[in-house]
């Protein structure tokens, strides 16, 4: 692998700590949410934070995409990522689940289901995640 960018995050006391990135752009208390047995409340936690980078990531995709086959990608584009957090099968552990909901205002359909799926072939979430974990994707 080539190289093009690093960073490098910390975290502390697991669900219920602390989380920095090494230059200080995110410094973040980690909450468990109740439905795992924690308080909820003023800290977030990895599913959401896992959420966030997703559906970002999986926008500047959509751009990258959109630049190199010259389908504009509008600027009110919304990418929304739902991470469900569950027990595996197995019955060894946990595993996730996304649900991408993409708004692509303004795009004739044909052209964004081409754009969602050249997305996901570049997307490094999406590259990362595919046959490990489920993730759907909706167009509204």
């Amino acid at each position: 692998m080539e190289v093009m960018y690093k960073t490098t995050g910390t975290s502390t006391g697991g669900r219920d700590g602390h989380a920095r990135i090494a230059d200080g752009s995110l410094d973040v208390k980690l909450t468990p949410p109740k439905e795992l047995g924690g308080p909820g409340g003023d800290g977030t936690n990895p599913e959401q934070l896992f959420a966030c980078g997703y559906s970002a990531c999986f926008l500047g995709a959509m751009q990258f995409v959109g630049g190199q086959t010259g389908v504009n990608v509008p600027a009110e584009t919304k990418v929304t990522a739902t991470v469900s957090l569950g027990k595996r099968d197995d019955g060894e552990g946990f595993t996730i689940a996304v649900d991408l909901v993409v708004d692509l205002p303004g795009l004739p359909r044909e052209d964004a289901e081409q754009l969602l799926e050249k997305a996901h072939v570049v997307c490094p979430y999406s590259y990362a995640t595919k046959g490990n974990i489920t993730v759907n994707t909706t167009l509204v």
